[in-house]
């Protein structure tokens, strides 16, 4: 099925996804909700995760929240006061897990664009992109510790990952909320923008330009080399740089800067 449909013509309860040329761009649209993450929701996140990687002709996924108030305000709280018990408490964080995860190990780039609140299950969706646009009235923050909980999506690895032990048990100790320009202070969002989305549509263009192979392979490589050791990555590293070297965009790309000409990369 790869490529055979553009993505708009699929349908969902609570996200809209739309294509514009090599870009998709994913809408969580429970704005009555602040776009909260509940059961269904997820659901359909790994949905669109699993579509995007059938489909050949996306280059880079957006993601954003409708409304002009959140991107996502976090997990859905009257969803999560009916959890009864360890077992539910642990099946919900693991399926959270998973979303998030098949998302962060999509083989193209993803770029939240963070139009608002961001709290919670929401950080953690921009969390599980690879870069982070913020509006400049934008909040984040892990504020569970105030109801009791820990970040279960992926928070409590991700974001010390991301920004260092230190800050991150600050943010979630306190469960205080950040500006969008103390976010990029920290490392935790790389722009701030008046419009994310569409500065997020420029930074996608800006990445299309380059060989999609070296563009998934630099993903891999980060995303392994962060779970060993520094020798261990840098071997990881030779191999993937050796798979690089053996692709016709390698010979395009070499061959075009040296004629003085744009490369026309085709993924092989």
């Amino acid at each position: 099925m790869t490529g055979e449909y553009m993505l708009d013509e699929y349908e969902f309860d609570h996200l809209t996804l739309d294509q514009h040329g090599a870009i998709a761009v994913l809408t969580v649209n429970r704005p009555q909700a602040l776009n909260a993450l509940n059961g269904a929701l997820l659901g359909e996140l790994a949905q669109v995760a699993d579509l995007i990687a059938d489909h050949a002709d996306i280059g880079v996924l957006i993601v954003t929240g409708g409304g002009d108030r959140a991107f996502v305000a976090g997990a859905d709280i009257s969803e999560l006061s009916s959890l009864d018990g360890v077992y539910a408490g642990r099946e919900l964080s693991l399926s959270g897990q998973d979303v998030m995860g098949r998302l962060s190990t999509l083989p193209i780039p993803v770029i939240a664009a963070i139009n608002g609140f961001a709290l919670g299950g929401g950080l953690e969706l921009a969390l599980a992109c690879d870069v982070r646009v913020a509006a400049p009235g934008a909040k984040l923050g892990l504020p569970e510790a105030s109801l009791g909980l820990i970040p279960g999506f992926g928070g409590t690895q991700r974001l010390a990952r991301l920004v260092g032990m230190g800050r991150a048990l600050d943010l979630m100790l306190t469960a205080r909320q950040v500006t969008a320009e103390e976010a990029l202070n920290m490392g935790l969002v790389n722009y701030v923008a008046d419009e994310p989305l569409r500065r997020a549509r420029e930074v996608a263009e800006q990445m299309l330009k380059n060989g999609p192979i070296a563009l998934s392979l630099v993903k891999e490589a980060v995303r392994r080399g962060l779970d060993t050791s520094l020798e261990a990555g840098l071997e990881i590293e030779a191999d993937l740089f050796g798979l690089t070297v053996a692709t016709s965009d390698f010979r395009e790309g070499t061959g075009a800067f040296l004629a003085k000409r744009r490369p026309e990369f085709k993924g092989e």
